[in-house]
């Protein structure tokens, strides 16, 4: 890359945070469909033009932070040590995310983060596109587990996937239910064995 090049993709960057921090304190203080657009480029000092330059849709102004994790389960199966298995190594990187307070695995009791949570799960638009993000994620993750594909692989993904999100919204509202992520720490990890460790048993170590 070019230092030119380097510098537009650096001013590219710049522009993108800008809008996406413009849109989100916005959209925490009024509400997603309180914030039209509009309002949106106005804070951020750009064009409406600009702005859907950078997010397509509205909905993309809030969940691009989530499609940043699209396929994260596929590529830690793919990247996986040699003799680790899949579900160990998914085991690892969730347990490492609620090490390092990852936002993904809900464990993350930053006001603003408890906050675009309940803004992402309480606004149907927003909900929905999520749904939409995970079944590429099983997709992504089943062709990982087997790239032949077939219901097995598709049946372990949804399974794995599921499990991941159930613990997320358990960790979450634990935090918003006034206690720490410290405090919900220890019992997030001891949650996410037994829940990994049922997983194991129900795949019947085909993973």
């Amino acid at each position: 890359m070019t230092e030119q090049a380097g510098l537009r993709e650096r001013k590219r960057q710049r522009t993108h945070d800008t809008i996406s921090a413009a849109a989100i304190a916005l959209f925490l203080e009024r509400g997603f469909d309180a914030v039209p657009v509009a309002d949106v480029a106005a804070a951020a000092e750009v064009s409406k033009p600009t702005l859907f330059k950078y997010f397509p849709t509205k909905e993309d102004l809030v969940l691009h932070r989530i499609a940043d994790h699209s396929g994260e389960s596929a590529r830690v199966v793919a990247g996986r040590a040699a003799g680790e298995r899949p579900l160990a190594a998914l085991r690892r990187h969730f347990l490492d995310g609620l090490r390092d307070r990852d936002p993904v695995t809900g464990l993350n009791d930053h006001p603003q983060v408890l906050a675009y949570h309940r803004m992402v799960f309480e606004t149907p638009s927003l909900a929905a596109r999520v749904a939409s993000y995970t079944e590429a994620d099983e997709a992504a993750l089943a062709g990982a587990l087997d790239p032949r594909g077939g219901l097995t692989a598709r049946l372990a993904a949804g399974q794995v996937l599921v499990v991941q999100r159930i613990l997320a919204r358990d960790n979450w509202h634990r935090l918003i239910g006034g206690r720490t992520a410290a405090q919900v720490y220890r019992p997030a990890v001891t949650a996410a064995n037994r829940a990994f460790d049922q997983l194991g048993s129900g795949l019947a170590g085909s993973w």
